[in-house]
């Protein structure tokens, strides 16, 4: 009995599956505040509805959005930045400077050389006098030293260090990435430093809460690239849980249907998810996962997100032909708010469609997060949150002035309040597609959007119904553009941005079988799997708009919850080993270099090495029956007719499903 958990922007979804088959699926909340109750919600659900007692269950699973909505956010606690051997210049690469925020940061002599060599002498009195000014004032420390991957001595010196002097965890960025690039393997260990306390407070506190339940077995959770890890390695790489709900959603996908090939496209509230399923497995982005501003190298799944989901808001489209958009700002759904709060909705919307002349605020409202912290807020700002404070509101009573528009947009970034107004759910209950919330209020919002003028002075809509089908031919239309976009990308080499070729008049003429004195036929050549709750009401539209074969698994509403439990364990190491003159190598070992007298004695023990520490790894992550898989990738060139040995990289993968508990007998 295996039980999966996926905390997303809206829901907090939970499965149980045994037998290859899914038991039981439940819903709750996603509770912002606390993501560990929604959890605890969850299973209790799903436990409740399948009838399990919870020390049945033999292994959990949590995919999470904490850490990429974190970093996207500029949230995360306070660091030290220590780099060894790097020229100040170096800040002003890859958004490093961006990412500190002000944050101390340490220019201290040492580093070595492209061969592993020591550059100069770590200047450790320098770094002992940094941690005893800035050790109280800071919650984690990120070290990044010149070619640590092929000499970590000094990385692991300065780590040390911090432990000793200050006792604060500490992020060594030869531990995150075997890649070269000092500055770009800064800012990861930089970001996975900043996100050390709070991953390690939602584990936490989902295990207390499993406890709590009685649920024993050990927790696991999905990495950016759709394997599992341990909780404890999740602690303390936070980074590389970055992108986890997207990729436990294509192993979802893979479980569920058996696609082996084809495109997989996330629906959710905020977001559509759109990655590459290939052989099986998921495309992984060879440039590393990039986060809002920030590209990472860490390794995750190759995905594209469009800010296009069933809460997207939906705007009037400028110009005379009027027409509507979506996104990429997330409100409440109206139906959603009035079933929350039907006595201050509905007469709030009865009322204003007596009115003669329609508002740009009509139809919409506001109110406050509750359980948020609110420090640090302007006093204009503080003044509207209390003007909320724990009532519905509709929002053109809150505005008072041009500033206040201001202050409630630095309210809604902070995740302090929240704005309801019409969405794709909306109108989805309006034409009888969804019947979750409360129709009625849905259809009085976007009657009282449908009244609004376009540039030509017309009605936008002729009622409710026109402009709900409107909405959803935009979301169909705005859905196929994501896909074909995806689609362009992986197809790679064309001489213009995939999305101009999505858009272009001859491809959107093909996938209407244009037919004169041109024949276009246009579209998808790859089965295309809808995941997402609402998945069923859209996609059967966007598949006949495509052209492909549209694949909506039963269970496509909990798919990440799927995915974070039926992965496997995998842990991967690299290692260089590079040509010394001669004949002679030079292995980069995790320990450190070693000189060999042949590249077959130095690849069998970079081999060894790697093997080694990737299998101690998956068996410390929980992994059973570990698998290895070695791959080398041998570089030589051509020197006055001779070829040449340059430098060979070792990839070890230590693979195996997780070990499960033994059940309590029931």
């Amino acid at each position: 009995m295996l039980l999966g958990v996926d905390t997303g922007g809206t829901y907090t979804d939970a499965v149980l599956i045994a037998e290859d088959r899914v038991v039981a699926s439940a819903k709750a909340l996603t509770t912002r505040h606390d993501l560990a109750i929604g959890v605890g919600e969850a299973v209790r659900a799903v436990l409740r509805d399948a009838d399990v007692p919870a020390a049945a269950v033999q292994m959990a699973s949590l995919s999470t959005t904490l850490a990429t909505n974190a970093l996207v956010e500029g949230q995360g606690g306070r660091v030290g930045l220590i780099l060894i051997g790097m020229a100040g210049a170096d800040l002003d690469r890859h958004g490093l400077t961006e990412a500190l925020r002000g944050d101390p940061v340490l220019h201290v002599a040492g580093g070595h050389l492209h061969s592993g060599d020591e550059a100069a002498p770590l200047d450790e009195a320098a770094l002992r006098a940094f941690l005893a000014e800035t050790g109280a004032g800071v919650g984690a420390f990120a070290v990044a030293a010149q070619f640590a991957v092929r000499n970590p001595a000094h990385e692991q010196r300065a780590a040390a260090l911090v432990a000793e002097v200050t006792g604060r965890p500490v992020s060594a960025s030869h531990q995150l990435s075997a890649k070269l690039g000092g500055p770009k393997r800064a800012l990861t260990a930089l970001l996975n430093a900043r996100l050390v306390a709070m991953i390690a407070r939602l584990i936490g506190r989902a295990e207390d809460v499993l406890r709590d339940i009685g649920v024993t077995a050990p927790m696991m959770v999905v990495r950016g690239d759709g394997a599992l890890m341990s909780s404890a390695q999740a602690t303390a790489r936070p980074i590389e849980t970055i992108l986890s709900g997207p990729a436990a959603s294509l192993v979802g996908a893979r479980w569920l249907t058996g696609v082996t090939d084809g495109l997989v496209s996330d629906i959710g509230g905020t977001t559509t998810d759109v990655a590459m399923l290939r052989a099986g497995r998921p495309a992984i982005d060879p440039a590393g996962a990039r986060v809002g501003a920030f590209r990472t190298m860490v390794e995750a799944v190759a995905m594209r997100t469009t800010g296009l989901g069933g809460d997207s808001e939906v705007h009037r489209a400028d110009g005379l032909a009027g027409g509507v958009t979506l996104g990429p700002r997330r409100v409440l759904p109206i139906s959603l708010i009035a079933a929350e709060a039907p006595e201050v909705v509905v007469p709030v919307l009865e009322a204003q469609m007596r009115t003669a002349v329609p508002t740009d605020q009509d139809g919409r409202f506001v109110r406050a997060v509750q359980g948020q912290t609110a420090e640090g807020l302007a006093p204009r700002e503080a003044a509207l949150l209390d003007r909320i404070g724990h009532a519905v509101h509709p929002l053109g009573d809150i505005l008072r002035s041009r500033m206040d528009h201001a202050a409630l947009k630095r309210l809604i970034e902070r995740g302090l309040v929240q704005v309801a107004g019409a969405t794709p759910s909306d109108a989805a209950h309006v034409l009888s597609m969804l019947d979750v919330w409360d129709r009625h209020a849905a259809a009085l919002a976007l009657g009282l959007m449908a009244r609004r003028r376009t540039g030509a002075g017309l009605p936008l809509a002729d009622g409710p119904e026109a402009l709900a089908r409107m909405i959803v031919d935009q979301l169909t239309h705005q859905t196929g553009l994501a896909l074909l976009e995806a689609a362009f990308a992986e197809e790679g080499d064309w001489a213009a941005p995939s999305e101009d070729l999505a858009r272009h008049a001859l491809m959107q003429a093909g996938l209407r079988q244009h037919r004169n004195v041109l024949r276009l036929d246009t579209g998808l050549a790859v089965p295309v799997v809808g995941l997402g709750a609402s998945a069923p009401t859209y996609y059967p539209a966007v598949g006949d708009l495509v052209g492909c074969e549209m694949v909506l698994p039963s269970h496509a509403g909990v798919a990440n919850a799927v995915g974070a439990v039926v992965g496997q364990i995998a842990v991967r190491r690299q290692g260089t080993v590079s040509a010394r003159g001669a004949g002679k190598v030079r292995a980069h070992l995790p320990s450190g270099p070693q000189d060999f007298a042949t590249r077959a004695d130095g690849l069998h023990a970079l081999e060894e090495a790697l093997t080694q520490d990737a299998k101690k790894a998956a068996t410390q992550a929980g992994a059973a029956d570990v698998s290895i898989h070695v791959a080398r990738d041998v570089r030589e060139a051509e020197v006055e007719g001779n070829t040449v040995f340059v430098e060979a990289v070792v990839t070890v993968e230590a693979s195996g499903r997780p070990a499960l508990a033994q059940s309590e007998p029931a």
